[in-house]
């Protein structure tokens, strides 16, 4: 590890669950677990209480990716399958809360992250990978779906919009772009949520490793953590890499968590791995 991880990372990471396809999304819920999908098949949510065997939540979840809460407590999940963004209740209750844009159906909903003031912001895929006929939307983009459910476009056209992050001021936005350019872009937070001043902020080296950028997360200082070739990508908020954090599997998605939001969970293809950092992460915008 550089100087530079050293002062960032406390512990090496751990696996704490595996046996899967394809783990995605990983978020901590207060109440003392982490929740991530398998969006291999079966497609399923899973949770795991640090310690504790690994414990089956919800099956058959449209291909869930992304995953995260809202104000009220509620999982939001991402589902490709069946092109839209649900809530899922304490109780297991899920309720779609987006399906489309005006009249026309989503493509593949991917990720998700909130803000403060409730909103939703997801990235829409799929465009490219949908059948003409079953295509509504012509171009990939970032959707926000509003504090009173109205969903709107903040980014459009968009070549592959897969992970996204606020900075803690919430006035930074950041999207990943995954294929065929690898790379991660900034936006201006406007105040009515609408974003602007598209920038390049970070250039992924191709380095013949396995991985993309895919998920993307913030620290409460700012810096940026994205997957990428050969792992995680630490990058100060002025677009310097810190270097990359190894992970025994291919990085995929990563969320914080732990009773101080101190420990990074990371999706890694077949397992779950936690790794604890000096700094905390970003919280979720739930109410605790």
């Amino acid at each position: 590890m550089t100087d530079s991880l050293h002062d960032l990372v406390e512990s090496p990471p751990e696996q704490i669950a595996t046996g899967f396809t394809f783990t995605e999304g990983p978020v901590w819920d207060p109440s003392g677990f982490v929740l991530f999908t398998e969006i291999g098949d079966p497609h399923e949510i899973w949770k795991v209480v640090p310690g504790q065997e690994k414990e089956l939540v919800r099956e058959e979840t449209g291909r869930a990716t992304g995953l995260t809460f809202d104000l009220q407590g509620r999982l939001i999940a991402c589902e490709q399958v069946t092109r839209q963004v649900t809530a899922m209740d304490a109780d297991g209750t899920v309720t779609p809360i987006a399906t489309h844009f005006g009249d026309k159906r989503l493509n593949r909903p991917n990720d998700v992250v909130g803000t403060s003031d409730g909103s939703l912001y997801f990235t829409n895929r799929g465009a490219a990978g949908l059948e003409p006929e079953e295509r509504d939307l012509e171009h990939n983009g970032v959707y926000r779906i509003a504090p009173d459910g109205e969903v709107h476009q903040v980014v459009c056209p968009y070549v592959d919009p897969n992970g996204l992050a606020f900075s803690p001021d919430e006035k930074t936005f950041y999207l990943v772009n995954t294929r065929p350019d690898a790379l991660l872009d900034a936006f201006d937070v406007e105040a009515d949520s609408s974003l602007s001043n598209q920038r390049r902020f970070f250039d992924f080296p191709d380095t013949g490793e396995p991985g993309v950028p895919d998920g993307v997360k913030v620290d409460v200082e700012g810096r940026v953590y994205c997957t990428g070739p050969g792992g995680i990508y630490a990058i100060d908020p002025d677009g310097t890499s810190l270097g990359v954090i190894r992970i025994p599997e291919q990085a995929v998605n990563m969320g914080w968590g732990g009773e101080d939001n101190r420990t990074l969970f990371v999706g890694a293809m077949t397992s779950v791995y936690s790794l604890r950092m000096k700094t905390a992460g970003t919280p979720i915008p739930r109410q605790r």
